[in-house]
């Protein structure tokens, strides 16, 4: 609970309108989320951090009853054998997040999603699972649209500091049609093609929060906390959009009152259909 409090409080606030007993489950799942998320963070070498990702694999493939001695690690295992987790989804993830050590640009808009897809669209994926495994299959596929407009709305959140390290997830084709380049945009150089580039983002974020919303009146009340963060998600787009600055240069922060309000209205109603 401590560690997604710190690293993740937008997940963890959603975590407190789970059932008691699914709670502790998906702080694990939050918590391991967390830690591999922020390895670049703590280790600002590759290689290295190549090699913490690969203890993460190792804790994922061992026996089930074999302790490791980190207490989010052992939760997380626990929390797999419980609840009947597939270990490759797990796996993927780790995959995917090797891209978070090195500075190679986004290549494409298919590979961004791609990225969504393995990280935070399986960890809403997993969650529901936790929550009611046999409500969530059926709505996977809007696990990966949630996933993809929280992700991206969460790297444009982040866009001062991935710029500040030579990091660039939005993706070259968007960049290219923008008018500018991966090398331009690290560098604040782009002027207002790098405007229209995170324009273009934004907009890609907002295509899938909206295809989300379209299907979310549906989701059962069991599986509301998984999806839950997406509470915010508009609200975040809409200040990007504001007066607040752009996204280049500054981040948009919630007030804590605002995010307690929407994750409070869409925890007792859900969302109405659009």
């Amino acid at each position: 609970m401590d560690t997604v409090r710190a690293a993740d409080h937008d997940r963890y606030l959603s975590a407190l309108y789970a059932p008691a007993d699914k709670r502790g489950a998906l702080l694990a799942l939050y918590a391991f989320n967390a830690e591999i998320a922020g390895v670049r963070d703590r280790i600002h070498e590759p290689l290295p951090g190549e090699v913490r990702l690969q203890w993460w694999r190792d804790v994922n493939a061992a026996e089930a009853d074999a302790e490791t001695g980190h207490p989010t690690a052992d939760a997380l295992r626990a929390t797999i054998a419980a609840h009947h987790l597939p270990k490759a989804a797990f796996e993927n993830m780790l995959e995917a997040r090797i891209f978070d050590l090195y500075d190679d640009p986004m290549p494409s808009r298919t590979d961004l999603e791609g990225y969504c897809g393995e990280t935070a669209a399986a960890l809403i994926q997993l969650a529901a699972m936790v929550l009611d495994p046999v409500a969530a299959p059926g709505f996977a596929e809007l696990a990966g649209r949630a996933g993809c407009a929280q992700a991206i709305t969460g790297l444009l959140l982040l866009l001062p500091l991935h710029r500040q390290r030579g990091q660039c997830f939005v993706p070259a084709d968007i960049l290219a049609a923008a008018g500018t380049t991966p090398e331009e945009f690290i560098k604040g150089e782009g002027g207002a093609a790098a405007e229209r580039a995170v324009a273009a983002m934004i907009a890609l974020a907002r295509e899938h929060l909206n295809a989300f919303e379209k299907g979310a009146a549906a989701l059962p009340v069991s599986l509301r906390p998984a999806f839950l963060p997406l509470a915010l998600t508009r609200a975040y787009l809409d200040k990007m959009k504001g007066a607040g600055g752009s996204p280049l240069t500054a981040t948009v922060p919630l007030s804590v009152l605002r995010r307690h309000w929407l994750l409070l209205r869409h925890a007792t109603g859900g969302w109405r259909p659009l």
